[in-house]
């Protein structure tokens, strides 16, 4: 899909992937950015910054998610491309708390439930429509420290592939992106994290390679090239996998051990 004169929504667009994938959508010629997010003044400066429009929107609630969707068709037009970028970091294991578990869970699985359950059928009955969901290569690989994330991280890819493969033939494109660690407000104070050990990406080429996977209308987006090698090697050997990321972790226990 080419992007030039296309409406697009992205959420999460206050910082980080988010913002760069809103101006890089505008440098594409979008005929309209819509900046989604809970931080409206973050929302706001980007939105400033490309001539976009912005919606302050807490994905962790259904309403706010089908009420941008509505607002945004009735007033601005069709949304051919909606990018379900915002997402959060709990660190932790079977331990958190469940407040917390339906917490992130809201917001990293069930904002892009609620995206694609108001949005799909608007699509489908034009004739097709275009979802970006961000995940983490935690949803492919997991992520060692953080029972909350790699959990939700994997329902994300799970459920961009049933969109993919339920709405493909009514016109519904799908990508997912799965990064490793990106420079981010949600990255902060990780910077030397088990996710940034191949290193950490700025937000910009990350938004480049969503443009790249849109433009080709591939599935899977991974900014960090590692990340396929490291999936082979899962499903070459699961067992083998699982002792390199025993490994890991108990690398990842020593650092966090020695900074308390």
């Amino acid at each position: 899909m080419e992007l030039k004169d296309k409406i697009i929504v992205v959420t999460g667009a206050a910082s980080g992937i988010g913002r760069a994938l809103a101006l890089r959508f505008a440098a594409e010629g979008a005929r309209a950015v819509i900046c989604a997010d809970l931080n409206l003044a973050g929302a706001e400066d980007t939105a400033r910054a490309i001539g976009g429009i912005a919606f302050g929107v807490d994905v962790g609630v259904e309403a706010q998610i089908s009420g941008l969707i509505a607002q945004v068709e009735a007033e601005i037009g069709p949304i051919d491309l909606f990018c379900s970028n915002a997402g959060i970091l709990t660190v932790g294991g079977v331990e958190v708390p469940d407040d917390q578990w339906q917490k992130i869970w809201d917001i990293n699985v069930m904002s892009h439930v609620w995206a694609a359950r108001h949005l799909v059928p608007r699509m489908a009955a034009r004739g097709g429509g275009y979802l970006l969901n961000t995940a983490s290569a935690a949803g492919l690989l997991n992520q060692v420290g953080s029972a909350p994330y790699g959990v939700t991280k994997h329902a994300a890819v799970g459920l961009a592939e049933w969109l993919a493969l339920s709405y493909g033939d009514q016109g519904i494109k799908v990508s997912v992106l799965c990064p490793q660690a990106v420079r981010s407000e949600m990255t902060r104070g990780h910077e030397e994290g088990v996710a940034a050990m191949d290193g950490m990406l700025e937000p910009e080429p990350v938004a480049e390679a969503c443009v790249a996977a849109i433009r080709a209308e591939t599935f899977l987006v991974l900014p960090h090239a590692e990340v396929l090698g490291y999936m082979r090697k899962k499903t070459e050997n699961y067992d083998r996998w699982i002792g390199g990321m025993r490994k890991l972790n108990r690398l990842f226990r020593g650092t966090v051990d020695r900074r308390q």
